[in-house]
């Protein structure tokens, strides 16, 4: 399948590892350049040096999305770089453990700030410039947690859920004004990452995922063919949740 994507330009936050990391590797597998960004600049440094080996250009911005003026910058930088922007995966690494009785608030707006707006903002911003081209791709990776909260992890299951309420608001508005852009996100279960093998798994002691495969799906989620597919929430979790 040809993706159309040779030629494109996007932005990957949270690129220097884990599924962010795969993502940029599908969508520079497929001849799009890219903006990677993380908090690790060393990290991200030798993501983008690899990324960049395989014949494509390569920008890294460290920085923390939790900013609200991250998002702002990360799109300057690929007009400024490259002239356009076609594509933007959103994607931030997950809060801390915690039950939903015991989170304070100060951790609800850390987690709300890095899960949500983070995400929110960075489509925002890249709204206007794919709107002048009438072409669009936004991915957000959040979480099959979304369809079925997982226990202890009171703080993201309450960012993740808000990010989809709002996602799914503002795909039926870019779909209403026809403006050639899609809002989509990708669900993640457990995958083979340091976060999951942080959490133990997450979600039980199944098989997990190979995050080269899930970096495909999200290149398919910001693909041509996926013109029609807009407002989805595609869960890759192995069939955990069921969620037909």
């Amino acid at each position: 399948m040809q993706l159309g994507l040779d030629g494109r330009v996007a932005i990957v936050t949270g690129a220097s590892r884990g599924l962010g990391r795969a993502s940029a590797d599908a969508l520079a597998a497929e001849g799009a350049s890219l903006v990677v960004s993380s908090r690790s600049a060393d990290a991200l440094e030798q993501a983008a040096s690899e990324i960049a080996a395989g014949g494509v250009r390569v920008e890294a911005v460290a920085a923390d999305m939790a900013d609200p003026g991250t998002a702002s910058r990360l799109v300057e930088h690929a007009l400024e770089r490259f002239g356009r922007l076609d594509i933007v995966v959103a994607n931030a690494g997950g809060p801390p453990p915690g039950r939903s009785l015991e989170v304070g608030d100060d951790a609800l707006r850390a987690a709300i700030e890095q899960n949500f707006l983070s995400s929110a903002r960075l489509a925002r911003a890249a709204i206007p410039a794919m709107r002048e081209r009438r072409w669009g791709r936004i991915c957000a990776i959040t979480s099959y947690s979304i369809v079925q909260p997982l226990p202890g992890l009171a703080l993201s299951n309450t960012s993740r859920t808000a990010l989809w309420a709002w996602a799914k608001t503002a795909a039926a508005d870019l779909a209403a004004e026809g403006s050639g852009i899609t809002l989509n996100l990708a669900c993640p279960g457990p995958h083979a990452t340091e976060r999951m093998r942080e959490l133990g798994g997450a979600g039980g002691a199944g098989p997990m995922g190979d995050p080269a495969d899930f970096g495909k799906v999200v290149a398919f989620l910001c693909s041509e063919p996926a013109r029609f597919v807009n407002g989805a929430a595609l869960v890759v979790d192995g069939g955990a949740t069921l969620a037909l």
